[in-house]
């Protein structure tokens, strides 16, 4: 296969070009290094219609032959795995090792997923009749990808989709079409025509999908204020929903925590992806008899971590992706420092033009202070000291975001009892940044509605339909 720099749409199976293309920017210098395609609205009412031919017979395969297809699509992955990690290392801007991590993470996952289903359910069986729900596909599926993780976050829509049996037009970020585009174009001789279509575009082609009615369902990634926008389009004509958005996690470590052991924990639980992770920590809230000792550890890791282009040997942490999210990181860091509260920078980045800017601890400003309030999406942390611990899970609390938190304790029985206090979709103890097919993945409050992974986020790609089944004719 060919990762050169021609980019095509891939609908009903076949190459498509447009009259029109995307500038796809090398976030580490900040210039254009491609053209990606621009589909309008010709070309997405094509990708539906595609879709809609393909979903009959795809969904007659079954759920065996459906696994056999996407482990087959799977497998074609990983031939191609370093091609595709250097060119997400050039869209998306994160060092080569972990791109290429995140290329074999999603082989991995597509097959994990594949190899679950969702078994018909007795709910009951008695003298009278048998009732069974089964569990349908619910048809043509859009989903909107963001670009922090463009490739694996793409596979957790394609896969518990597909091997439900729906069909799918998936739209990428603008800024990181470029992964996704090939994987398209790796699976068109491996998934029957129509049945995997992928348009690329501007920022006006996410609002052209959610007012579509040819689809039965939209599954979004991405910000919370866009949610809320993709929610009420699809309202219109009641599509069903998934939307995996924002989060302010927090992390509250105990007292009784060995700071060397878990510091660099934290600082890549913090950091890793230059911090543009939902998931991240991105409040740190450190008990005062560990606090200094702690932010100091963790600003030595930070002047220790090499930031540059991932393309280069030794840089640790990659740029911001894009320009939009670069000025409002910055502009988030300029804001603390005009309110006059202490900073703690990493080493010197590059300046040369592209979007970086140093790991960035915030050493315990106020609660209210918007470097707490906001979610940076970027390499900011505020480190927060605390004494009692009902105060602390409050604050921990105190947010419109409840994606995910954790506790780091010795003692683990206490860290449950306050892991069971989070208001969080996830909480995790003694660990971050964990996750797996198998695992549900859902947010609390304004930080998602419905479930992605695990059998829970397989059924959100299906209806149920019960079937009550006398145990003798009396007609």
């Amino acid at each position: 296969m060919d990762f050169g720099k021609d980019y095509s749409l891939t609908i009903g199976g076949a190459a498509v070009t447009t009259a029109t293309t995307v500038d796809v920017i090398n976030p580490a210098t900040g210039l254009a290094f491609a053209k990606a395609p621009r589909a309008g609205a010709e070309e997405l009412d094509c990708a539906v219609e595609a879709a809609k031919r393909a979903f009959p017979e795809w969904k007659k395969l079954g759920w065996a032959a459906r696994r056999d297809a996407l482990i087959a699509a799977a497998r074609a992955i990983e031939p191609h795995a370093e091609n595709f990690a250097r060119l997400f290392v050039q869209e998306q801007g994160r060092p080569y090792d972990m791109a290429k991590d995140e290329i074999d993470l999603g082989a991995h996952w597509i097959k994990a997923v594949a190899r679950q289903d969702l078994d018909d359910e007795i709910v009951e069986d008695s003298a009278a009749r048998r009732v069974v729900v089964r569990h349908e596909p619910l048809g043509v599926i859009a989903a909107i990808v963001p670009w922090n993780f463009p490739f694996l976050l793409a596979i957790w829509k394609i896969a518990p989709a597909l091997v439900a049996g729906n069909t799918m037009v998936l739209k990428p970020s603008p800024f990181t079409p470029l992964c996704t585009l090939k994987l398209a174009e790796l699976w068109r001789d491996i998934l029957p025509p129509g049945v995997f279509n992928v348009v690329s575009g501007g920022d006006e082609l996410g609002p052209m999908m959610t007012a579509h009615p040819g689809f039965a369902k939209i599954s979004f990634t991405g910000s919370t204020a866009t949610g809320k926008r993709v929610m009420e389009s699809a309202a219109r004509d009641l599509k069903r929903i998934t939307l995996e958005l924002g989060g302010n996690d927090a992390a509250i470590i105990m007292p009784d925590v060995d700071v060397s052991k878990v510091a660099q924990q934290l600082f890549f639980g913090a950091f890793y992806n230059s911090a543009q992770i939902c998931i991240a920590t991105k409040r740190m809230y450190i008990h005062e008899d560990i606090y200094d000792e702690l932010r100091d550890a963790l600003h030595a890791l930070a002047k220790a971590s090499v930031v540059g282009d991932g393309a280069e040997q030794g840089v640790m942490f990659g740029p911001i992706q894009n320009k939009p999210q670069f000025e409002r990181v910055k502009a988030l860091i300029d804001g603390a420092r005009d309110q006059g509260l202490v900073l703690l920078e990493g080493r010197n980045v590059p300046d040369n033009g592209g979007y970086f800017v140093p790991l960035t601890l915030v050493d315990n400003p106020p609660e209210t202070a918007p470097v707490v309030t906001q979610e940076a999406f970027g390499p900011v942390l505020p480190l927060l000291k605390f004494s009692d611990v009902d105060d602390v899970i409050a604050r921990a609390n105190a947010s419109e975001y409840g994606l995910a938190g954790a506790v780091w304790s010795r003692d683990v029985d206490a860290a449950v009892e306050i892991a069971n206090r989070l208001e969080t979709g996830t909480v995790w103890i003694n660990e971050n940044l964990q996750n797996g097919p198998h695992i549900p993945f859902a947010g609390a409050k304004q930080s998602g509605f419905g479930v992605e992974n695990g059998k829970e986020g397989l059924r959100e790609y299906t209806w149920p339909r019960t079937v009550f089944i006398p145990k003798s004719a009396k007609v």
